[in-house]
């Protein structure tokens, strides 16, 4: 298994994306819904990674500039069939790696309310991610949750 940045080019990255959009649109309602289509993470402040085994995409993340100091985690997915095997943790683990090294000292996040992401919630309180206001163009909203954390050398995470 490795993680690479991907070019969102190929038909197994675009097929991966869409079922993850439609899954979204079935969990949560059009207007709270804020998983990024093909195009949009396609944009130069955005960096995606796919982790894959062999042909085989196994989750993915992105990292959405904000601001020189502030970046935003994106799309994080594991392949259903591939939830709790540490998929989550390894990408989630890279993403604020490369976060810190790209000079960030903040990480945010937006997802779901619904008891269908309770498990992505607890995953992000277990590397220090904590509950926060609506951040960039966000605005409050029933279905969203938004977390943050900061960003400093030698502190990935702490579980407890």
């Amino acid at each position: 298994m490795n993680i690479i940045v991907d070019d969102l080019s190929g038909p197994a990255i675009a097929a991966f994306l869409a079922e993850h959009l439609q899954q979204m649109r079935a969990i949560t309602p059009l207007e709270s819904k804020h998983a990024l289509d093909l195009d949009s993470l396609r944009h130069p402040d955005i960096t995606f990674w796919a982790m894959k085994d062999g042909h085989d995409i196994l989750g993915c993340a992105a990292l959405k500039r904000l601001d020189p100091t502030h970046a935003e985690l994106k799309s994080m997915r594991t392949a259903p069939d591939r939830q709790r095997s540490g998929i989550a943790t390894r990408l989630l683990t890279h993403a604020i790696t490369e976060a810190t090294r790209q000079g960030y000292t903040r990480l945010s996040l937006e997802t779901g309310s619904a008891d269908f992401f309770h498990p992505a919630r607890s995953l992000y309180q277990k590397f220090g991610f904590t509950f926060c206001q609506p951040f960039a163009d966000y605005k409050p909203d029933p279905h969203s949750v938004f977390m943050t954390r900061p960003l400093t050398d030698g502190a990935l995470f702490s579980i407890s």
